[in-house]
């Protein structure tokens, strides 16, 4: 006698707060498609996009701590690509690489206030004791695993430098 699997008679409802990041992009990726949004669509189409490219190398799948270094990558690609529009005065192609970018946003988490990050670092400047511009990457390694992700790692190096010099 074969066994029977047990199906659920109710569907277990899914809302986005409970989904991955990949399930919420496919599914903004069909409403961007229903919406016919095709700025929308062909951002998130690029990501998954992305975002396979890496699982295929990596052979499984990717979580969403992996992710998001994808999206941030993605809205860096897309800073720079805008200035260089912009200093060839295509602001045309401009806004649209900012539109892109503000769309990725929506997928990284909550950014942290320069005031808080700002705070951090020199706590973390007076925890170790730091007063030398070569103890730069002890201060970097420390800060940013704390703010992977909402904060570019860019924006933390001129800050720790800053503080440094004061």
């Amino acid at each position: 006698m074969t066994k029977l699997r047990s199906v659920p008679i109710f569907p277990i409802l899914v809302t986005k707060s409970h989904m991955n990041l990949k399930k919420n992009l496919l599914s903004d990726m069909k409403g961007a498609l229903r919406a016919k949004d095709s700025l929308r669509l062909n951002t998130i189409r690029g990501l998954i996009s992305e975002i396979k490219y890496r699982e295929i190398d990596l052979c499984r799948e990717l979580e969403d701590d992996e992710i998001i270094p994808i999206i941030a990558t993605q809205i860096k690609k897309r800073k720079e690509a805008a200035t260089l529009f912009k200093k060839g005065g295509r602001d045309d192609l401009c806004e649209k690489e900012n539109q892109e970018m503000a769309i990725l946003q929506e997928y990284l988490p909550e950014q942290v206030s320069e005031e808080s990050l700002r705070s951090r670092v020199q706590e973390v400047i007076a925890e170790l004791g730091v007063v030398e511009m070569k103890d730069l990457g002890k201060v970097m390694k420390t800060v940013i695993p704390e703010f992977k992700g909402r904060a570019d790692n860019g924006q933390i190096k001129n800050l720790v430098a800053e503080c440094m010099k004061q």
